[in-house]
């Protein structure tokens, strides 16, 4: 099943073009911005799975993280991020984030993304965990990526004017396209569409660019919205690509928690509501992280959701709260509106009462392998974003790195097919046997993967969860629609993930294993996974100091 080829029917359709991006969000359109900026003659497709806006960067409520504040530096980025990372981090890579990362910032201004300002004019940056310094810009409050993605589209709605640039909308990107040699030459779409682009068709391009963010629907509750079912990375896993980081999956800590029978996208509670004071408490109103850690309640999201996820096992409870009543009224309309609509609209006032939390799936650390130009292991592919693993993030993402990761890797990307787009190939035919599963695997895909391969892990849960998913390979598909697409790819992804954190024997970062309570120095590296014709490889790539 996780070698073979997706049910694909014959391209109905073709589009010749230079570079095809794949996803809409911040790093997509950063990505074909920068393209253009560097290929002004260069033809240019944007595809994205649903409407432009529908991704996740739209969700984002905190902020996008910079050295821009006085007293602030690169190098005291640098540090909190690899702090965060839990000593697996590519230094090299976290570099480039934290040096190029203001200039991008200013950038994405120089466009029209507004950012909330204090009185006498400068940017009004905030904390989160993780943070030794105020270094998060936010916009509207809490609405920072529904600002920068419209400051972003509308970016792109200007170049858009010029012939050279194509948008699909409503496309699910099925298969990368390969030269006998496997370089990338293009993408096959599913379009629902109207006219010539309708149905299945192939994009043949000199280079592909994955942006297709993360993959939150592995799980029963995570704050991704329904598209995010990694399709990118299922679809360069499948081509060859290399994998990396995979079980380093985090789980924000406060998402509102709507009751036991709650399931898809949960509301967030920004890691800002407790960089603005809120402190996390059991039924009884005992602080939870009192003593805990250094920065309490500001302490990276892994230690936070770790100690939610031990009181509600010994307290028998199936929540926590997190304590905002002090903040009052004024912070919470002016800094947190939507927050606040958000609780209100569920009969939660977060003004006068606590609100229930618990954590949920929020962000994959790893993703397909790239280089610091956003190169994969497949010539051709690059991707940036969610769905790449540029080594930033190490065992756990600081908070608010991930627009700006999004922001720096897709202009390098912009860079790097400036200096070297690659010359056009012809596709190869592909002899791989096709096969789909059956889309009603996923609900139990996803209450299989939620109880063995979420916050809490072991050994034998992971091996529950491995047989599980091999059980459920077995049920073919009947229709070769776009569910059943998405629900092999969320398959692929799963048994990808728990490889992997079976056979990372240690706990670090976000991964969790209750049978390996301890971080081991001799699982200071990376874990690598690719598909071969046998089924999934893993190897450990240590870090070399």
């Amino acid at each position: 099943m996780i070698a073979g080829r997706l049910l694909a029917p014959p391209p109905g359709w073709r589009m010749d073009t230079d570079v095809v991006v794949v996803g809409s969000g911040v790093a997509g359109v950063t990505a074909v911005l920068a393209v253009r900026r560097a290929l002004p003659a260069a033809r240019i497709l944007l595809a994205t799975k649903s409407v432009l806006d529908d991704g996740s960067t739209r969700w984002a409520q905190g902020g996008i993280a910079a050295a821009l504040g006085p007293g602030d530096s690169p190098a005291d980025h640098l540090h909190d991020t690899l702090t965060a990372g839990a000593g697996i981090c590519d230094v090299a890579a976290v570099r480039a984030l934290v040096t190029d990362g203001p200039d991008a910032v200013r950038r994405l201004m120089d466009l029209g993304a507004r950012f909330d300002r204090e009185p006498a004019g400068p940017l009004a940056l905030t904390r989160e965990g993780g943070h030794l310094r105020r270094r998060i810009a936010h916009a509207g409050g809490d609405a920072t990526g529904a600002e920068i993605s419209r400051a972003l589209l509308a970016a792109l709605a200007e170049a858009g004017q010029a012939a050279e640039l194509e948008v699909i909308e409503h496309a699910l990107a099925l298969d990368l396209m390969q030269t006998a040699d496997g370089r990338a030459a293009g993408i096959t779409l599913h379009v629902l569409g109207e006219g010539a682009q309708d149905g299945v068709g192939a994009v043949h391009s000199r280079a592909v660019v994955l942006a297709t963010g993360g993959f939150g629907q592995v799980y029963s509750a995570t704050t991704n919205p329904p598209v995010s079912t990694g399709d990118g990375l299922a679809m360069a896993l499948r081509a060859g690509a290399i994998a990396a980081d995979l079980e380093f999956v985090q789980f924000h800590p406060t998402v509102l928690w709507l009751g036991p029978a709650s399931r898809g996208r949960q509301p967030l509670i920004s890691e800002a509501v407790r960089g603005e004071g809120a402190v996390l408490i059991d039924a009884t109103g005992r602080p939870l992280m009192t003593g805990l850690h250094p920065l309490a309640d500001l302490a990276p999201r892994d230690v936070v959701a770790k100690a939610i996820m031990r009181e509600m096992l010994s307290s028998g409870t199936d929540h926590v709260y997190l304590d905002g009543r002090r903040l009052g009224a004024d912070v919470w309309q002016h800094r947190f509106p939507t927050i606040l609509a958000s609780c209100r609209s569920h009969g939660i006032d977060p003004v006068t009462e606590p609100i229930p939390v618990v954590p949920a799936a929020h962000y994959v650390s790893g993703g397909v392998r790239t280089d610091l130009r956003g190169r994969t292991s497949v010539p051709g592919l690059y991707a940036c974003g969610e769905v790449a693993c540029t080594g930033v993030h190490g065992a756990n993402r600081l908070a608010s790195n991930s627009l700006l990761e999004g922001l720096v890797f897709a202009e390098r990307i912009g860079a790097e097919l400036g200096r070297a787009l690659p010359p056009q190939a012809q596709p190869a035919d592909d002899g791989r046997p096709p096969r789909l599963v059956d889309p009603a695997i996923l609900g139990p895909l996803q209450q299989l993967m939620t109880a063995d391969a979420g916050v809490l892990r072991s050994g034998p849960g992971l091996a529950r969860a491995a047989a599980g998913l091999i059980e459920l390979s077995g049920r073919d598909c009947e229709k070769p629609d776009a569910d059943a697409w998405q629900a092999t790819n969320l398959h692929l992804i799963s048994s990808a993930l728990v490889a992997a954190a079976l056979a990372r024997e240690e706990t670090r970062g976000s991964h969790w294993r209750e049978d390996f309570g301890e971080t081991s120095p001799a699982w200071r590296g990376h874990l690598a996974v690719s598909v071969a014709p046998a089924g999934l490889g893993v190897v450990f790539e240590p870090v070399l100091d």
